[in-house]
């Protein structure tokens, strides 16, 4: 299933160009179709809208440099020897204003912005013959707002003001002004509760993958809490919790992280990978949309892997927090997700095993040789090496571990008499099936229970590229960053300014009216 979907993407990915001139905008074929003139039927609209999705696989997006710049920057992956050149400023907060990486997540998400507005243009034109047709559009144009508002979530939380192109003719214009950020997170808002009404429950199996009502509301329940609009952010993800959803927790941490997590019951939205040939075995370095276009895949379990590439490791930050008080006796504890989560010792409490379920049985894990590494997106339990960059497990955005959690965020700010209700929240994640950790007491006060929370999200989205936007609503980046890596030889100090990241040089080289609202040669 998720292969067919992962192709319909990259397929109807290919139909709309990227950019803003307009000569790369138009659709062309033997018909001299314009980019609005060639939708007509359901079939083409629907291309429309997973052309928007299909961005999900372009540079800077989930098929390779999402997780280099979030879990780099954040310290939930340190460098590895192999790391060099656009990488490894990430990691020693050398980065400038021309990185590839941040340039590529800021060129993609205006590119699904630029798709979900042309979709949306070409949709709300629609004639529909059947009210199957008018239930369609109605689907159509409420992912077209999802879409639009995962984009606008990560350009305000990523850069703060930015331009605001809300029509299809706006796309169009090179040079546009940077809107306010409360003005940016109203549209947000707004984008998010347009496509809960006609957005599905749950899709058939053939298309998982596309945004759920479940999806667009736990989306605006965190739009929410990032505003720590705490009472609006729990009336949203209360609904989550109950009837018509059936999100639960899974049993196996393991299933979160195999090729068949699309099926886990704790799936809100994942970004779906699969695999195809050979030929497109390194399409995730630049060849998104060309020869390569039908694939999904990510290169993630290889560059990652202490088998192959292994550009990085789990961090010694993130391994440390793995081993604290015990929440009940106040004696050394180590989390049950250590072994979970990366391969190390038995005193960090790490997988000291791989391939497990190999033919030849498991082998020891040679820690001397390669540190800490990432269990977690890993196929290592299953095979001694990756081969190729391949990996069709599933990039989760947003899971039920996580509703739950940010429930138990907003409760616990909220304060007396709500922490309870927070820790409540923290526990029910604690007591999975396959984790079991020890329960912290109810009675908590606020301090306490926040520094559990957070405490618990760094551990239970390791490597999930969650922390970087944790550490930085929290206004707690420089500090806990600088403390993990103390300036020195080949280590730059984070500095105010990374709370934001620098627009790129070539957006303010197009665009005159952002070029004049750039300070310090960075945002």
């Amino acid at each position: 299933m998720k292969k067919k979907i992962g192709i319909l993407l990259a397929t109807a990915g290919m139909l709309i160009a990227s950019g803003c001139n307009e000569d790369l905008l138009d659709v062309k074929n033997e018909n001299n179709y314009t980019d609005v003139s060639y939708f007509k039927t359901q079939t083409q609209f629907n291309e429309a809208v997973l052309a928007t999705y299909a961005v999900f696989s372009h540079t800077g997006m989930m098929a390779r440099e999402w997780y280099f710049v979030f879990d780099l920057l954040a310290n939930d992956a340190e460098r590895a020897s192999p790391l060099v050149g656009t990488e490894l400023q990430l990691a020693d907060y050398s980065f400038n204003n021309n990185n590839e990486d941040i340039v590529g997540l800021w060129s993609s998400l205006y590119r699904m912005v630029f798709r979900a507005n042309l979709a949306l243009k070409v949709i709300e034109g629609w004639e529909t013959a059947t009210e199957a047709e008018a239930a369609a559009k109605r689907q159509y144009i409420a992912e077209a707002h999802w879409l639009r508002g995962f984009a606008y979530f990560n350009l305000v939380t990523n850069w703060g003001r930015v331009p605001l192109r809300m029509t299809f003719e706006d796309s169009q214009s090179n040079s546009f002004p940077r809107s306010s950020v409360a003005d940016v997170w109203q549209v947000v808002e707004s984008e998010f509760t347009a496509a809960i009404p006609d957005l599905p429950v749950a899709h058939a199996p053939e298309q998982k993958g596309r945004a759920t009502k479940g999806a667009a509301i736990a989306f605006l329940g965190r739009t929410y809490l990032f505003q720590k609009k705490y009472d609006e952010a729990i009336a949203q993800l209360a609904q989550l919790t109950a009837a018509p959803f059936t999100y639960s927790l899974d049993p196996s941490y393991d299933h979160l992280f195999s090729e068949d997590n699309i099926n886990s019951p704790e799936t809100v939205f994942d970004v779906n990978h699969t695999y195809t040939t050979s030929n497109t075995q390194y399409y995730m370095f630049g060849g998104q949309e060309g020869t390569n276009g039908k694939t999904f895949h990510t290169g993630r379990a290889q560059e990652y892997g202490f088998n192959d590439w292994q550009n990085v490791v789990a961090s010694d930050a993130l391994v440390e927090a793995h081993t604290y008080a015990n929440p009940q006796s106040g004696a050394p504890y180590i989390d049950p997700r250590a072994k979970l989560t990366y391969y190390g010792t038995a005193q960090n409490g790490g997988d000291t095993k791989y391939c497990d379920a190999c033919s030849g049985g498991p082998i020891d894990y040679d820690y001397g040789f390669f540190g800490n590494s990432y269990r977690k997106y890993q196929p290592y339990e299953f095979q001694q090496y990756t081969e190729a960059p391949m990996s069709g497990i599933n990039t989760h955005v947003v899971r039920y571990a996580d509703v739950l959690l940010m429930l138990a965020e907003c409760y616990i700010e909220k304060n007396s008499p709500d922490v309870a209700t927070g820790i409540g929240y923290i526990n029910d994640v604690r007591n999975r099936a396959s984790v079991m950790a020890e329960n912290y007491p109810l009675g908590l006060g606020q301090d306490a229970a926040r520094t559990a929370l957070r405490r618990e999200r760094q551990i239970e989205f390791a490597g999930e590229q969650s922390r970087w936007f944790d550490l930085v609503r929290w206004g707690i980046a420089k500090e806990v960053l600088n403390a993990e890596h103390p300036a020195g030889p080949g280590q730059q100090p984070f500095l105010d300014k990374h709370y934001l990241f620098p627009i790129p040089i070539d957006e303010r080289n197009s665009n005159a009216e952002l070029a004049a609202d750039v300070a310090n040669d960075w945002n």
